[in-house]
C-alpha cells in the first residue's frame, strides 16, 4: 500500500492553502482582471502545485497521497479500465432509463462557452486541471486524513466535502455523489491516485462533449 495516513496539520494547511486561493482569485475576477474562467483555472493550477509541496514538506514524500513515479502507467491503466467499466455501466442505465420514456438528452444540458478559445479553456480547466486538483484534495488529502477513522468514515466525509461545493440550492448533484463515491472506492482499492484522477478525467470529458452535442 503507496498511500497512507494524512496528518491533521496537512489538512488543516491544505484547506488554508485552497481557501487563500479560492479568496485571491475571486478579488481578481470581481475587479475584472482576469475573465471568470480563466481565473477557476488559474486557481486550480496554483492549487495543484501548493497542495502538492504542502504534502511533500509535511508527508516527506508524495506517496503519501498515491503519487509513486514508478506506479503511473499502473495507475494511468487502471484508471482507464476502472472509467470505461463505469461508463458502459453509465450506458446502460441511461438506455433503460430512455426505455422508460426519459429524455436522456436533458439530463445533459449545461451553458458551455460560446467562443472556440473558451471553449478549449473550459476543456482544459474542466477535464484534466481541474479533476487533478481536486482529487489530490479530496481523495490524497482528505480521504487519506479521514481514513484514521475507517473505510466508511473516510468515504463518506471525503464524499460529502466533494459534494457541498457543487450544490446549488437544495438540488443534490448527483453525478458529483456519485463520482465522489466512486473516486473514494477506486482510490482505496487501487492506492494510486492516478486512478481516479483518470476515472475523473474521462468522465467529464464524456458529459462536456455530451453535453456540446446535444
Amino acid at each position: 500500500m503507496e498511500a497512507k495516513e494524512i496528518k491533521l496539520s496537512t489538512a488543516i494547511i491544505s484547506i488554508l492553502v485552497i481557501t487563500a486561493i479560492e479568496i485571491v482569485v475571486r478579488l481578481l475576477t470581481r475587479r475584472q482582471l482576469i475573465m471568470p474562467l480563466t481565473g477557476l483555472g488559474l486557481a486550480r493550477f496554483a492549487e495543484i502545485i501548493f497542495l502538492l509541496i504542502v504534502v511533500k514538506k509535511r508527508e516527506k514524500s508524495l506517496s503519501a497521497i498515491g503519487l509513486v513515479s514508478t506506479r503511473i502507467y499502473a495507475g494511468l491503466k487502471k484508471g482507464l479500465i476502472w472509467a470505461v467499466s463505469f461508463g458502459f455501466a453509465a450506458g446502460l442505465t441511461l438506455f433503460i432509463i430512455y426505455l422508460l420514456g426519459i429524455n436522456v438528452p436533458t439530463l445533459f444540458q449545461m451553458q458551455l462557452p460560446a467562443g472556440v478559445q473558451e471553449l478549449a479553456t473550459f476543456f482544459l480547466m474542466g477535464a484534466i486541471i481541474g479533476p487533478i486538483a481536486e482529487e489530490i484534495f479530496f481523495r490524497g488529502i482528505l480521504y487519506g486524513f479521514f481514513r484514521k477513522w475507517g473505510i466508511l468514515a473516510a468515504l463518506i466525509l471525503s464524499t460529502l466535502f466533494f459534494v457541498l461545493p457543487h450544490t446549488s440550492g437544495t438540488t443534490i448533484p448527483v453525478t458529483q455523489l456519485i463520482g465522489g463515491i466512486l473516486f473514494a472506492v477506486s482510490y482505496e482499492l487501487e492506492r494510486n491516485l492516478l486512478v481516479p484522477m483518470t476515472i475523473h478525467s474521462l468522465g467529464n470529458l464524456a458529459i462536456f462533449s455530451l453535453a456540446a452535442v446535444t
